[in-house]
């Protein structure tokens, strides 16, 4: 069987996933005045709830920001749950999107995990539906499992291994030099950038990231040659013959490192557009352009931005700290078959440098 014939995604889901980014509410358009007075009553709601904010790079800036000024962290989703393993506060607030809320109360049961919106899902998560990957795993039960931190609690209750974009390479590696056979779920183009990387021929499921599969490798060429001075910048859930194009691969991470580091003045990225942020706080006098996500016949679901991300905003922060609601609530028996790949993942990347060392959470 090979890997690009692993698992299509039906239809239907495919349909769903295109309905739920469509039926995502943006949040309302807010004046200096009114950012002014929530964010004040978010801090002082902070401070005397003892919480602390974990925000992905891809939400808003006013929460980037607020984070920083706060004591939280802003990271990828590898840091996020290593932040919130070993922080002291009782109460975390998560703003990115589910499964991030998932894997933080997954490591921390003891503590209150709050989020704006818990209905800001993921295309991945959606894409991966449990019933159906526990069915593909079980007719593959020769394989080691593999699923991406972009799934449900559910599904990474079905694996041996969790991985982020920051490990992933690492670990398949790891695993193929211990010879095992592996299912990879749920990013079809994460799966065939570490096939390259590594030589060796995983099970994909064929899910996909609606921001990264968007982009447009014609589009991005016509770009590059307006601006051939630039950098290309490319997350690997892009399609193939984007990632073709790029000067640096890899993570949030790598890309914030790589805009930080290198000499050029010019970057056109493929990933999120909310990275901005972080990427002009480490590289203020360079010029960040978007990789093109439209161009012939194409229909922008996204354009560079998650439609789950932008479902967090200020007022809904402030809402789920005053009400202590929406929380992130788990079945036992299935945060601890899930705990132990991800707890798989975290050691395996303090022990290799990938993450600063810390306590072990709780079981």
């Amino acid at each position: 069987m090979s890997s690009s014939a692993a698992q299509q995604i039906p239809l239907q889901l495919e349909a769903r996933i295109a309905q739920l980014a469509a039926d995502a509410p943006t949040q309302p358009w807010l004046g200096r005045e009114q950012k002014q007075a929530l964010r004040a009553e978010i801090k002082q709601l902070l401070q005397t709830q003892n919480a602390q904010l974990v925000a992905h790079y891809y939400v808003d800036d006013e929460l980037q920001s607020l984070a920083e000024e706060t004591g939280g962290i802003v990271a990828d989703s590898l840091e996020m749950a290593n932040f919130g393993a070993h922080t002291s506060a009782k109460t975390l607030v998560v703003c990115g999107v589910r499964f991030m809320g998932e894997t933080a109360k997954m490591l921390s049961p003891e503590k209150t995990v709050l989020m704006p919106d818990l209905q800001a899902t993921c295309s991945l998560d959606v894409g991966c539906p449990a019933k159906e990957f526990g069915e593909f795993c079980a007719a593959h039960p020769q394989h080691k499992v593999v699923v991406y931190a972009n799934t449900s609690v559910e599904v990474k209750a079905l694996a041996d291994w969790v991985v982020t974009s920051g490990n992933a390479l690492q670990i398949v590696r790891h695993l193929k030099e211990q010879g095992h056979k592996i299912i990879w779920a749920p990013d079809r183009h994460l799966g065939n950038w570490i096939e390259q990387q590594t030589g060796i021929e995983m099970l994909r499921w064929q899910g996909h990231c609606i921001v990264h599969d968007e982009f447009k490798s014609y589009e991005l060429q016509a770009l590059r040659e307006q601006h051939p001075q630039a950098k290309v910048l490319v997350h690997p859930e892009s399609p193939a013959a984007v990632v073709a194009q790029a000067d640096v691969v890899g993570s949030t991470k790598v890309l914030l490192n790589a805009v930080q580091t290198l000499p050029d003045a010019q970057f056109i990225v493929a990933t999120d557009y909310n990275i901005f942020y972080k990427m002009q706080q480490l590289a203020p006098h360079k010029q960040l352009l978007v990789a093109p996500t439209g161009g012939h016949g194409a229909t922008c679901k996204s354009c560079a931005h998650c439609p789950w991300m932008a479902m967090n905003g200020l007022q809904n922060l402030r809402d789920c700290l005053l009400n202590q609601a929406p929380q992130i609530q788990l079945d036992e028996t299935i945060r601890q078959k899930a705990l132990a790949s991800v707890q798989r993942m975290l050691d395996f990347s303090r022990q290799t440098g990938l993450v600063s060392a810390a306590p072990s959470p709780s079981s």
